[in-house]
């Protein structure tokens, strides 16, 4: 969901989860995936199509 661009308080509410756990996932996949930045999560992503 963020990798099409929806903003954190959209999949938090589509998930019915808070904005912090939202936070929290992204930042551990950002992490594993070794990017800094929402930017490059779509190109990240990609690599495992």
């Amino acid at each position: 969901m963020a990798a099409e661009g929806l903003s954190n308080p959209m999949i938090a509410q589509s998930l019915f989860v808070t904005r912090a756990t939202v936070e929290s996932h992204l930042h551990a996949a950002y992490r594993k995936l070794g990017i800094a930045s929402r930017t490059a999560l779509p190109d990240a992503l990609r690599q495992y199509d």
